[in-house]
């Protein structure tokens, strides 16, 4: 019952152009989540093995599930302080999360949204978009990201506590 609702509101956005971005993004982690639950029973089949580059320059192997964001992910293995990133909302980040993908992986993942940009240019140092930097709280984990590769910048200065 809530699925089909879902589904109905997120083909109702799809079509509603005046819908906020923030909204849009909201509702398409919620539908990618609640898709993931109901199409695989066992979490084993939603297992995503991932590998990450730490700032010391080690690979580190980290498992995610479908439908969870990387952010979770990486901070379940302890890469991302889990107090530097209070909600998977993108108004309440603050670039904390950003990580640098590989370029074929960056294919394979939705274009960033406005509001993603905007808080990636915000917080970089002279104003200027790494093609490669994401926010791990947007990344939205599926089986096609099986096996790839990201890396976790030192944190800046600012971004210490």
């Amino acid at each position: 019952m809530a699925f089909s609702t879902l589904q109905k509101l997120a083909s109702h956005v799809a079509k509603n152009p005046s819908i906020s971005l923030s909204s849009r993004a909201v509702i398409a982690r919620y539908s990618a989540s609640s898709t993931a639950r109901t199409s695989s029973a066992k979490v084993s089949d939603r297992i995503v093995n991932l590998s990450a580059i730490d700032p010391d320059g080690i690979k580190q192997d980290v498992v995610g599930i479908s439908g969870h964001t990387l952010l979770k992910a990486l901070t379940n293995k302890g890469l991302i302080d889990p107090a530097s990133h209070r909600l998977e909302d993108i108004e309440a980040c603050s670039a904390e999360c950003e990580v640098h993908i590989a370029q074929e992986w960056l294919d394979k993942l939705p274009p960033p949204s406005y509001d993603e940009q905007y808080v990636l240019r915000r917080n970089s140092r002279n104003r200027v978009l790494n093609k490669h930097s994401r926010l791990g709280c947007q990344v939205i984990l599926t089986q096609e990201l099986q096996g790839m590769v990201v890396a976790v910048p030192e944190p800046r200065p600012w971004d210490t506590p």
